[in-house]
Formats: C-alpha cells, sequence, structure tokens
C-alpha cells in the first residue's frame, strides 16, 4: 500500500447558536481525502478525515508541516512487517520535528490525518472500522449498539422557554431517552428555569438530562450551580471550568454529590493524565468526555485508553465530545459508554449514516467498509469534490 496524493480543503459548519463561551457564527472545519495505489472497481481507494466540532480549521499546520511529511515518508516507513497501514508510525512521521506541549490546534491537524488514515486502512480490508479497530485493539466482539444521547439546548436570538422545550420533544421522538443542554450563558435564575423546562418535558426525571457550561465557571459560580442544580440529579453537570483548572474540578467533585463530566478540550495524553492526577474525578460515577479527531487522533486516544486502565477507569466511562461517526465506531470497538450526538446541528458533517435508527437511545452501525461516510449523502459530496 502506498499513499499517492492527499488532498486538503474546508468545509463550514457554521450556525446561530451559541453556548456559555463562543457562538458559531463562523465555526468551520477541515477536512481530508488520502488516495492509495489500491484500486477497487477501477478506482483508488480513498480514506476521509474531518475536525470534530468546536475548533476551527487547521489548513496552514496541515499544508506546511503534517501532510508534507507524510507524502515525503521513504517508501515502507508507514507500513506493517505484513505490508499494511502502521498507524503508530505514521502518527510519528506527521509529528517528526514537533516539540512536546503545547498541543493547541496541532492536535487537530493531526487528528484529521489520522482519522483519514483509519478510514483508509479499514476499508482497504473491506472491513468497517469498528470491527477493523476491535480486532486490533479490543476484544475481537465489539458491541451491536452503541448509547448515544441528543446534544442541543443551545442559546440562540429569540429562543423561548416553549422553542426549547420543542426541541427537547424533537429529540424524544427521534429515539433519545436522554438530552443535553446548555447552561452558563444566562443568570442562574433563568437557567433553572430553563432546566425545570426540559425536565418537565422528560416526564419530571432529572436523569435523563446533562447540563453543559462549555468551560465558563469560576469556582464561586461552579459550585453556587451546583447547589442548585443537585437536587435535580441530573445525568451530569459537564466542563464546568476551564479544561485546565484541575484544582477547580476537584474541589467541585469533593462538593458535588452528582457527575461530572469533561475533557473534551483536553487533547493530548499528558493532558488527560494531569486531568486523573489532579482533577478529583471519581470513577464510579464521572465520566471522561475526550475527542478522539480532536486530539492527535485514534493513536494518541489508545495510550489514554491506556493510562485509564492502569489507573483503575473502565472504559464504559469514557463518551467522547463530537456526535460523529468516527466516535461512534470507536466506541463500539473499545467498549465505551456512548457517543455525543447531534441531530440538529452542524451539518454535513456531524451525524451518523443517514439511515441510522436511534431506539431507546441507542444506535447500531454500519457495515459499511471503513467509516462510513459514503452512507452520509451530503457529507460523501463535500469530501468526494476534494478529489473529483
Amino acid at each position: 500500500m502506498k499513499i499517492t496524493n492527499v488532498y486538503e480543503g474546508v468545509v463550514p459548519i457554521s450556525s446561530s447558536i451559541r453556548n456559555a463561551w463562543i457562538d458559531f457564527s463562523s465555526m468551520d472545519c477541515s477536512i481530508v481525502a488520502i488516495e492509495s495505489d489500491v484500486i477497487r472497481d477501477g478506482k483508488p481507494v480513498v480514506g476521509y478525515g474531518f475536525n470534530s466540532n468546536g475548533r476551527y480549521s487547521a489548513g496552514e499546520i496541515l499544508r506546511r508541516r503534517v501532510l508534507p511529511r507524510l507524502l515525503e515518508a521513504e517508501p515502507g516507513s508507514l507500513l506493517d512487517e505484513q505490508g499494511g497501514l502502521d498507524h503508530a508510525k505514521a502518527w510519528d512521521v506527521m509529528m517528526n520535528n514537533e516539540k512536546p506541549g503545547g498541543h493547541g490546534e496541532r492536535s487537530v491537524a493531526v487528528g484529521v490525518v489520522d482519522m483519514a488514515l483509519f478510514d483508509l486502512a479499514s476499508k482497504i480490508e473491506g472491513k468497517p472500522l469498528y470491527r477493523y479497530l476491535s480486532e486490533r485493539h479490543g476484544d475481537g466482539q465489539p458491541d451491536d449498539t452503541v448509547f448515544v444521547y441528543a446534544a442541543g439546548g443551545y442559546y440562540a436570538p429569540g429562543k423561548t422557554l416553549t422553542d426549547l422545550q420543542d426541541e427537547m420533544r424533537g429529540f424524544l421522538d427521534l429515539g433519545y431517552d436522554v438530552v443535553k443542554m446548555k447552561i452558563g450563558g444566562a443568570d442562574l435564575a433563568e437557567d433553572l428555569r430553563r432546566i425545570e423546562a426540559v425536565i418537565d418535558v422528560l416526564d419530571g426525571d432529572g436523569s435523563r438530562l446533562a447540563v453543559d457550561v462549555n468551560g465558563r465557571f469560576d469556582l464561586n459560580t461552579a459550585l453556587e450551580y451546583g447547589r442548585a442544580i443537585e437536587p435535580y440529579g441530573l445525568f451530569w453537570y459537564e466542563e464546568i471550568g476551564d479544561p485546565l483548572d484541575y484544582h477547580l474540578n476537584a474541589t467541585v467533585a469533593e462538593h458535588y454529590t452528582g457527575s461530572i463530566a469533561t475533557g473534551e478540550n483536553l487533547f493530548s495524553l499528558q493532558d488527560a493524565r494531569n486531568l486523573i492526577r489532579y482533577g478529583g474525578l471519581r470513577p464510579d460515577r464521572d465520566t471522561i468526555q475526550v475527542d478522539p479527531a480532536l486530539s492527535y487522533g485514534l493513536v494518541e486516544y489508545l495510550r489514554i485508553q491506556d493510562m485509564l486502565r492502569q489507573h483503575g477507569w473502565s472504559s464504559r466511562r469514557c463518551i467522547p465530545h463530537g456526535g460523529h461517526q468516527f466516535s461512534l465506531h470507536i466506541a463500539a470497538a473499545l467498549k465505551l459508554g456512548g457517543n455525543e450526538s447531534y441531530p440538529g446541528e452542524f451539518q454535513p458533517t456531524g451525524g451518523f449514516a443517514d439511515d441510522a435508527v436511534v431506539e431507546k437511545s441507542r444506535v447500531g452501525l454500519t457495515d459499511t467498509p471503513g467509516i462510513g461516510f459514503e452512507s452520509k449523502a451530503a457529507f460523501y459530496k463535500v469530501l468526494r469534490a476534494l478529489h473529483s
């Protein structure tokens, strides 16, 4: 197997919505297509990748550093002894001459290409990614379905409590039992009204509602909100303060008895390890949300999983951020606790296969080789245009 061409581009995923920290009016993402010399049905096998929502496109890093290294690699340096793609070797090539630390958008660029390489390798073997991964990095018996929750409840101009409730009813109608909403973008009194309005839609069951602060709170605000929402028995209280403020997270964990979720803005093994060492998370109830597409890809995510096992954490306590097909395959293969889902946002990149059906907050996977972008028509049209 040899890489013959690499194509890079940008796709907009903008929206008028906002969370407590940013709006999405100019959000975009990088996309890549990696073409190989393997021919199927008269055409080269191509792997596709993109970065998850919440981080902007990383085209400059891709064009100037990551992709040239990949294309200039010595013949065979990316392959294993059987002549197949060795993902760890490819990762080392992409990170050649990069200093440690300062992960930032570099982790996004590497994650995009890592995704495309996994898509390519599993297509060459004619297997859906989750089976390819389970055979190499799991127990060979992947989960048939994956728990998913519907993320939404953003702030938007003119959005009323009734609008918020209707949005959540729509998620329930789609088959989701658990939903998530944003908080921290209004004052506490208003956010409590919003939370209670959604709980009403959930038949009074707060355990079916997660709330997400997107890192907005200082310690005093975090504790104030924690005291106010604890009686609701929520599914979790997410990304309460700055992602690197482990002291804040640990202090909240000492006072808030419910579940905490965080990690979507940690992009390396080292940062995830510091979260486990110093963030006060409790492996019996809390959730790690590292998104492989943003954190140097699956090669780094596998290292994070090894670290978590060494610290006594189950893979079931991991539910990746992002709401996309890549993490869905990873969740099934590595037996994670589930995956995020964005039924109404971040198109065309977000979401699962067009024919995916959610039942009781669980979704199955396709048998399409690779990640299955070909089963997501609007996005595949964009990806295909990269190299048509």
